[in-house]
């Protein structure tokens, strides 16, 4: 199953990370793709929150991975594999994919060898904004279609993320 959203803005982006966070327990692992500045660290942060992780969630582009513990449940482990170049590097960094909640930023092409089913969240961005007026300023607006497809039995039905879109 395959569902396709437009977001926005930041804060929309925000909302679906916690609408995901909502079907997630240990032993899932979300990838995330889209260019730089696409949104997947801000998915990642509104994930976070609504998992109740301890801290602020940030891009973990120089350490490459980041865990996030919880007062009840599974952490999250926020992955950057950007600078990976295998799965055998994304596998030397010993994540606990079953006792954690793992998102893989930058994975594709490198998760498939490691676990048999995960989230896809596919971020297009625009390559060009349309401006809007926000008070006296103008502000690009740059909404995103968000593609969500399960991969494996686990993620055949996604229907409880239908409301999540704008």
């Amino acid at each position: 199953m395959t569902i396709t959203l437009t977001i926005t803005d930041p804060e929309s982006m925000a909302r679906l990370g916690a609408a995901i966070a909502a079907g997630l327990t240990a032993g899932d692992v979300v990838l995330l793709t889209g260019e730089l500045g696409a949104g997947k660290t801000t998915l990642t942060r509104g994930l976070g929150d609504a998992l109740g992780v301890r801290g602020t969630v940030t891009s973990p582009t120089f350490v490459l991975a980041r865990t996030h513990p919880r007062a009840e449940g599974a952490p999250l482990v926020h992955v950057d594999a950007y600078r990976l170049s295998g799965a055998e590097e994304l596998d030397d960094l010993d994540l606990d994919f079953e006792k954690s909640i793992v998102v893989v930023e930058w994975g594709a092409g490198l998760i498939e060898h490691l676990v048999d089913e995960w989230l896809a969240v596919t971020i297009a961005r625009p390559t060009g904004a349309t401006a809007h007026a926000v008070g006296e300023a103008t502000e690009p607006i740059e909404p995103r279609t968000v593609t969500i497809e399960g991969v494996g039995p686990r993620w055949s039905d996604l229907g409880w993320l239908h409301a999540a879109g704008d």
